[in-house]
């Protein structure tokens, strides 16, 4: 059964979708996993109703790190940057598909955490993370 996450994965990480930053654009985030290097940066074109109806960005570290932007990515466009915030942990890590390390976790929530503390600032991320771990 993981196999066929795991072939979704590296899909993802061959094929990225909505690779590339845009410009211009209405939101733009760049973050890094301190624990393994991993960066991401995130750009996004939102409508005048706060819909999100482009989303770009780049990025450098693992598979899952690269899959997991490129998903989310896919999964954002449609939908308002409100509801965005609504957006948890296991969101992204059932994006994924199957059990992670803890480091691994960090890798796959790289992409909401760039959305999340460039869009409500580190406060909310630091209240998902406690909200999701507990």
């Amino acid at each position: 059964m993981y196999d066929m996450y795991r072939e979704n994965i590296l899909d993802h990480a061959k094929h990225m979708r909505n690779h590339g930053l845009l410009d211009p654009n209405d939101f733009d985030h760049e973050e890094h996993n301190p624990l393994c290097g991993d960066t991401l940066h995130l750009t996004l074109r939102l409508d005048a109703d706060g819909i999100i109806r482009e989303v770009g960005w780049e990025g450098s570290g693992c598979a899952i790190s690269q899959a997991s932007a490129s998903m989310l990515g896919e999964r954002l466009i449609g939908m308002s940057l409100a509801d965005a915030k609504a957006l948890n942990r296991q969101y992204v890590l059932d994006l994924i598909g199957f059990p992670l390390t803890m480091n691994r976790v960090k890798c796959a929530l790289l992409s909401l955490k760039t959305l999340v503390v460039g869009a409500y600032g580190h406060e909310h991320w630091i209240t998902i993370e406690d909200r999701d771990e507990a």
